[in-house]
C-alpha cells in the first residue's frame, strides 16, 4: 500500500509499505520527525537521546557555546571600560574600537543567546512568530555593523599612515560622528526593513512559518541573499583588503626610506669627523640625526597599530567567510544544495566566535590595551577582595563581640591581612611590562 504524505510545500515522503511509525531527519530544525501512520500524527522527537555519545556531544556543544558567549560579553565590556578609564586610549581609532566592541557585545547578548536556546532545545523555537523576526533582524543587524566598523577602522588607518600630515584635518570629530552614525544606521536597511516586511524570503516559506510557529528558520530568496551579503560582507571586505594592501605598501616604502636616511646620516657624520669639519657643523648634523629616532618611533607605533587592526580584520574574514560562502551558495542553489544541521550550526558559531576573539587580539598585540586591561582588572580585583575582606572582618567581629579582647585582636589581624593582600595586588598590577612586541 502506498501513502504520499506532504510535510510542507517542498518535501514529500513516500511510504510503500504500511507501518505503525517511522522516523525522518528534519533538515530545518535538526530533530527527528516521528510519523504515526495509523493516527496521522506528526511528533518531533529526539531519536538518539539515549545514546551516550550524543549526550557527550550535546554537553560539549553547550560548553563551547557558553564559553563563546561569556568571553564575548566580558571581553568586549573590558575593552569599553578600559577606554573609558584611561585617557591615553582616547584617540580617534579607539572610538571606532569601542563602538565595534559594543556591537560585538550585543551580538553575544541577542544573536548568540537566542541561537543557544534553539540548539539546546533541539531546534524548537520557544518565543513565538514575532520574536523569530526580531532575532533574525538583530543577528543580521549587529553582524553587519561589526564588519562596517572594521571597514571604517581600515579607512582611518589608511589616512593615518599614508597621509599622516593631513590626518588631523581629515579625521575630525565631526567626521567621526558621521561615520559612526552611518555604520549604525545602514545595517537596518538589510535587516529590520526587509525581514519585517517579508521581502527576504519566499511566499512558501512564510506560509510554512505561520503553520509552524515553533520553527524559526532563516530561508532567504536569491535577490535578498545577493544584496544582503554584498552590503554586509563582500563590498566592505574588498574595501578593507584594498586599504590594508595600500597600508602595507606605504609602510614598507617608509621603512626603506627611513633605513636609507639612517645609513646616509651615519656616513655623513663619519665623513665630517674624518675631514675635520667645524664642531658647529657637526653638532647641527647630529641634531638632525637625533630627530630621526622620533620619526622612527612614531612610524613604528603606526605600523604596530596597523598590524593589530590588520590581524583583527583577518580574523573577522577567517571567521565569517565560511558563513557567507555557505549563505550565498545555498541561496543560489536552492533545494539542490542541502545543508546538514551540524554544518549550519558550525558556520554560525565560527562567525560568532569572532566577537569573542577581538579583545584577545587587543590584549596580545597592542601594548596600550594590554596595560589598560591589567590596570582595569587589577582595580576590579582590589575592589572585590577589599569588599570581601571587610565583610569577613565585620562578620568575625559580630560573632565574637562577647569577648572584647579576643575580638579586638582578631579584628586588627584581619584588617592587617586584608591590607597586606591589597598592597600585594597593587604591587603586582603596577609592575612595568616585560613583553616587547616584535
Amino acid at each position: 500500500m502506498r501513502f504520499d504524505i506532504v510535510l510542507n510545500e517542498n518535501f514529500t515522503l513516500d511510504f510503500r509499505e504500511l507501518s505503525t511509525s517511522m522516523y525522518l531527519t528534519d533538515g530545518f530544525i535538526n530533530r527527528s520527525l516521528e510519523i504515526n501512520v495509523s493516527t496521522n500524527d506528526f511528533v518531533y522527537t529526539n531519536q538518539f537521546k539515549d545514546e551516550p555519545i550524543f549526550v557527550v556531544i550535546a554537553i560539549l556543544k553547550c560548553v563551547i557555546m557558553l564559553f563563546i558567549i561569556t568571553a564575548a560579553i566580558f571581553g568586549n565590556l573590558l575593552v569599553i571600560v578600559s577606554v573609558m578609564r584611561h585617557r591615553k586610549l582616547r584617540v580617534i581609532t579607539n572610538y571606532f574600537v569601542v563602538s565595534l566592541a559594543l556591537a560585538d557585545m550585543l551580538v553575544a547578548i541577542w544573536a548568540m543567546c537566542f541561537n543557544f536556546s534553539v540548539e539546546i532545545t533541539n531546534g524548537e523555537w520557544l518565543f513565538g512568530y514575532f520574536m523569530c523576526d526580531v532575532w533574525n533582524s538583530l543577528d543580521v543587524y549587529f553582524s553587519s555593523a561589526s564588519i562596517l566598523h572594521l571597514c571604517c577602522i581600515s579607512v582611518d588607518r589608511y589616512y593615518a599612515i599614508v597621509q599622516p600630515l593631513d590626518y588631523p584635518l581629515i579625521m575630525t570629530t565631526g567626521r567621526l560622528g558621521v561615520m559612526l552614525a552611518v555604520v549604525w544606521s545602514c545595517p537596518a536597511l538589510v535587516s529590520f526593513l526587509p525581514i519585517f516586511m517579508g521581502w527576504y524570503s519566499t511566499v512558501e516559506h512564510l506560509d510554512f512559518r505561520k503553520k509552524h510557529p515553533k520553527v524559526c528558520s532563516f530561508t532567504v530568496n536569491k535577490i535578498y541573499a545577493v544584496i544582503s551579503s554584498s552590503v554586509s560582507f563582500w563590498i566592505p571586505g574588498v574595501i578593507m583588503l584594498f586599504m590594508y594592501y595600500r597600508i602595507y605598501v606605504e609602510a614598507d616604502r617608509q621603512e626603506r626610506m627611513l633605513y636609507r636616511s639612517k645609513v646616509a646620516a651615519l656616513l655623513l657624520d663619519k665623513h665630517l669627523q674624518i675631514n675635520g669639519i667645524s664642531v658647529g657643523d657637526v653638532m647641527r648634523e647630529r641634531q638632525s640625526i637625533q630627530m630621526q629616532p622620533m620619526a622612527s618611533s612614531k612610524m613604528k607605533r603606526e605600523r604596530k597599530a596597523a598590524r593589530t587592526l590588520g590581524i583583527i580584520m583577518s580574523a573577522f574574514l577567517a571567521c565569517w567567510l565560511p558563513f557567507f560562502l555557505w549563505y550565498i551558495i545555498t541561496a543560489l542553489c536552492g533545494e539542490s544544495c542541502p545543508s546538514p544541521p551540524p554544518v549550519v550550526a558550525a558556520v554560525f558559531w565560527v562567525g560568532y566566535f569572532n566577537s569573542a576573539l577581538n579583545p584577545l587580539i587587543y590584549a596580545y598585540f597592542n601594548r596600550d590595551f594590554r596595560a589598560a586591561f591589567k590596570k582595569t582588572l587589577g582595580s576590579c580585583c582590589r575592589s572585590i577582595f577589599g569588599t570581601m575582606g571587610r565583610r569577613y572582618c565585620v562578620t568575625l567581629h559580630r560573632r565574637e563581640h562577647h569577648h572584647s579582647n579576643t575580638s579586638d585582636m582578631h579584628m586588627n589581624n584581619c584588617l592587617r591581612s586584608t591590607s597586606a593582600d591589597i598592597l600585594r595586588i597593587q604591587a603586582t598590577s603596577s609592575r612595568p611590562e616585560e613583553i616587547v612586541i616584535s
